[in-house]
């Protein structure tokens, strides 16, 4: 495999995966899935979502969503409202225990985050930023 690109695929799937096992092992100690975290991230970050917004805002499949949102709910981090402007959908609300849980947990991660990056300057964290943001004609987005 000589070219570059796939050098920085995989590269980019190393790091990624990294980053996804330390996330694990933090989030573990506080009794929570990688999926769960990631909901009650996107909740306590975006405010109220539909199912389909938070499996939007996490890159979750469909397949898995439901256990996550019963399993948080039945442990009182979540609650499900109905959507009043269509009975089909229902509203994903954090709790104040949901919202207690994440703000110990989110910090930590984050503190993790930062460190992996610590021998980069912050020209090249922003060098990097602008070469992903092209990645694909520049279709990707943050989010």
């Amino acid at each position: 495999m000589d070219a570059i690109e796939l050098k920085i695929l995989i590269g980019l799937h190393r790091v990624s995966n990294e980053i996804d096992r330390r996330t694990t092992r933090i989030v573990k100690c506080y009794g929570l899935s990688m999926g769960q975290f990631a909901v009650l991230e996107a909740l306590f970050h975006k405010g109220d979502l539909t199912i389909g917004q938070v499996q939007e805002k996490i890159l979750s499949t469909s397949g898995t969503i439901p256990v996550i949102i019963k399993n948080l709910e039945k442990r009182g981090l979540l609650i499900r409202l109905p959507d009043a402007g269509d009975k089909r959908k229902c509203i994903l609300h954090i709790t104040e225990q949901g919202s207690s849980l994440i703000q110990q947990v989110y910090p930590e991660n984050e503190a993790m985050i930062i460190e992996s990056m610590h021998n980069w300057t912050n020209d090249e964290k922003c060098e990097l930023l602008k070469l992903l943001k092209k990645f694909g004609g520049g279709t990707w987005k943050e989010k």
